[in-house]
């Protein structure tokens, strides 16, 4: 499995020569008078290790939206693994210091001393910043007690030898989109969560056996590891390669995890383990109301209505604010799941009932409804959010239901309208089909005609 990184387009300079620097030291880079369309990364390297791939700590200046970011980084080749701004960006016009204070304190500041992140370590004791073969970054005093390190503050890498505890998590970037992705640590499993705004969805997990309780986890050169409050391994995540794991990384593009080894060979990071392996089982694969299908396309949920016959904007009629007295009704669509999980709320229910449930919400825009006929069991799970939906087997028992303005459909037949809901959503299959056993055909023909031909001219 190959793995894709933002590999970054680095106008650094070399300013480092050893693996840590001590307290006094400044460190200033020029912020580029005018945003380029494309961006700009640039700065300056101040510590590396002698490790193949090596880390290196930066000072960057990197284009955002418009605006230029300052920020303290640590790479593992071209790789980021780490980053001071993940969580809050430090914006600047004109230049960005790093400031190592000599009463131990790492400062980040803009211009008229405005400040945008430090260690707080001031009174501490600290003498020297380092960056270790490991690639944690830490702040040491005289006696080599390590007073703050990188280690302690996650973003989206977790490094092998780095121990999170329960209740840490990893999280993508929120560099485009109010929409991020977290990998969570809880008391019975890790867990990959889409979230949006207070809304929180699961959509992949593991859990140890016996539903033994995780106290902590730690990435080794073989696979994820999980601990108990006895320091003792419950279980593991294996990695698939005999070469030892470099980090785990969570994909800011598609909210996968994976696990990740260095390629001699090739000169480059791959994957030995994915979360995912199915496009249609990421939660973002496709737009909002749009349908992951079999052959990996995707297919909005479209409606007909007075004025229009569809819409390239999946969210087309659909996104209403019901909680404003406007009324609402169910459309049906067979054969579709959602591959966001959550606590289903109520069992044993009917598909009529579960609707209802939904309808009574103004925040609720869909409902799953899955019927188990071998154990005669049913479950009905709510949501506010119609995201991740793909095509499943017909007869596997699931009904998704979205909800729409009422009346949507009043010039339809209601099968026909479920009927035409049906048909957009296997759309993208269908025409597959067809363009293969269209082209065989034309194929038969033309080679038949060849044959008539050939046999006219022998007679």
């Amino acid at each position: 499995m190959n793995v894709f990184f933002f590999v970054f387009v680095l106008l650094f300079n070399y300013v480092f020569s050893e693996s840590s620097i001590g307290i006094g030291y400044k460190l200033m880079v020029q912020v580029p008078g005018k945003y380029e369309i494309g961006g700009f990364i640039g700065g300056g390297y101040l510590l590396e290790t002698k490790t193949v791939p090596n880390f290196r700590v930066a000072l960057s200046i990197e284009g955002v939206n418009g605006k230029f970011s300052c920020s303290l980084l640590v790479f593992l080749g071209d790789v980021k693994v780490w980053d001071s701004g993940h969580y809050s960006r430090f914006y600047v016009t004109g230049k960005c210091l790093l400031e190592f204070t000599m009463d131990g304190d790492l400062r980040l500041k803009g211009p008229n001393e405005t400040l945008g992140w430090k260690t707080g370590t001031s009174g501490q004791g600290v003498k020297r910043l380092q960056i270790q073969n490991t690639g944690n970054l830490v702040l040491m005093d005289e006696f080599n007690n390590v007073k703050w390190q990188s280690f302690n503050f996650p973003t989206d890498v977790i490094l092998r030898g780095q121990q999170l505890d329960v209740a840490t998590r990893l999280t993508s970037s929120r560099i485009n989109s109010s929409m991020f992705y977290s990998f969570e640590i809880e008391n019975n499993k890790v867990a990959l969560y889409v979230n949006s705004g207070k809304l929180r969805y699961s959509y992949w997990n593991f859990q140890p056996s016996m539903n033994r309780s995780i106290t902590y986890i730690k990435l080794s050169s073989k696979g994820l590891l999980l601990f108990d409050v006895k320091y003792k391994k419950i279980a593991q995540i294996p990695s698939q390669t005999v070469q030892p794991l470099k980090f785990l990384a969570l994909k800011n593009e598609t909210g996968n995890f994976g696990l990740y080894y260095y390629s001699p060979e090739k000169r480059k990071f791959e994957a030995s383990f994915q979360a995912l392996n199915n496009t249609c089982d990421l939660p973002n694969s496709c737009r909002p109301y749009g349908i992951c299908t079999f052959s990996n396309t995707c297919s909005c949920i479209q409606i007909l209505t007075n004025d229009k016959k569809g819409s390239y904007d999946c969210s087309e009629g659909f996104s209403e604010d019901f909680c404003s007295g406007k009324k609402a009704e169910m459309l049906e669509i067979d054969n579709v799941s959602s591959v966001l999980k959550g606590i289903p709320q109520t069992v044993n229910i009917s598909r009529d009932a579960c609707s209802s449930l939904c309808l009574q919400d103004c925040k609720c825009a869909a409902a799953l409804y899955f019927r188990n006929a071998s154990v005669e069991a049913a479950e009905c799970y709510l949501y506010r959010l119609v995201l991740g939906l793909k095509q499943v087997d017909k007869g596997a028992g699931f009904s998704y239901m979205v909800k729409v303005p009422k009346g949507i459909g009043q010039n339809h037949e209601k099968h026909n309208l479920k009927r035409w809901i049906l048909l957009a959503v296997g759309v993208f299959d269908g025409l597959i089909v067809m363009t293969l056993v269209g082209g065989f055909v034309y194929w038969l023909i033309k080679r038949r005609s060849r044959g008539s031909r050939s046999g006219d001219r022998i007679s």
